[in-house]
Order: C-alpha cells, then structure tokens, then sequence
C-alpha cells in the first residue's frame, strides 16, 4: 500500500512524528584510558615479576578491586614493552571469574596496545594456575594471534608468590 492508498485517519501524522529520525549522521567518540602514575622503572613490563610490582602497586588499590574474589587484568603496552594502560576486565567470585576474548581485546584495540600482560588473583594465596586458567590463556593466545596482538604472559597473583604461565611452558617463547 503506498502513501495514496493509505486511509486518512485523523491525528495520524501526530502518532507517527514521534518514530521520525533525523537523518543527519551520528558521530561515536572513544574515551581515553585512565593513566596511572607509576614509578619510572614500573614502566617497562617485560618481565612476571615486573608485571606482578605493577599489580601490587596499581591493581590491588583500585577502588573496585576485590581480594576476596578473582579479579582479571589486562596491561596493555607500546612496542617498547611499556604499559600504556590497564583494565580490570572482570570481578568474579571466591574461585572462578569469567573472561571473554572480545572484553579482554576491546580495550587493547581502542588503546592501539602492541602487546598485552594478563593478570589475575587467586583469592586462596595459592598462584598455582588451574585448568581454567591455562584454558583461557590458550583462547586468549588465539584471539591475540588473529588480531596481531600477542599476549606476552599471564601472571597469577598469589599472596605473597606469583606464577608466571610462561615460565610454567604454557605460552610459547
């Protein structure tokens, strides 16, 4: 049915303004990461044990921080290796957090990173990596392939120990 077949209702055009939309084109901005202030030598995360003083120091003080839950980070970094941000990518429970390929590179493709770190705690103080944990690494490992971001390392926290996947043999050299 077009316009000149349409049944002249009274206060139609009223009802029906309301659903117009302009056509002019919407413009979606991207909001830059929060910088943290860390020490010069906390720059550079080209190491577990780095990575793990930069947990210390930036995460474990973040006001939506948890440590009777398992919280996951991700660092990003320039190509110099250098964090340029990071993001707290999910707050779980006691033993498990849930994490999403497409939660965990977001930010990192806003942020142009270069590479990134994962990070998460182990509420228990025992940094030893679960199944789970060597599982989503892996998927985090392929999503970062096809997007050409590496995950250089996944650090888990422990209190006091960390453990590093890599180390462990679970990300390859």
């Amino acid at each position: 049915m077009n316009e000149s077949q349409a049944p002249a209702l009274p206060g139609f055009e009223r009802i029906v303004e309301p659903f117009k939309f302009p056509a002019q084109p919407y413009q979606y901005g991207v909001h830059f990461l929060r910088e943290c202030r860390v020490p010069q030598e906390l720059h550079l995360c080209s190491t577990p044990e780095k990575a793990a003083a930069y947990w210390r120091l930036n995460i474990s003080t973040d006001p939506y921080f948890n440590p009777e839950c398992e919280c996951f980070i991700v660092l990003m970094l320039d190509i110099k290796l250098r964090v340029k941000g990071h993001y707290l990518v999910s707050v779980g429970t006691i033993d498990v957090t849930i994490v999403q390929p497409r939660e965990v590179f977001r930010v990192a493709i806003v942020a142009s990173a270069y590479a990134i770190v994962l990070a998460h705690n182990h509420p228990s103080g025992d940094p030893t990596p679960t199944e789970d944990d060597v599982k989503v690494t892996r998927q985090l490992i392929r999503a970062g392939e096809i997007l050409n971001i590496p995950v250089l390392e996944h650090v888990v926290i422990g209190n006091p120990q960390f453990a590093s996947l890599r180390e462990l043999g679970h990300i390859s050299q």
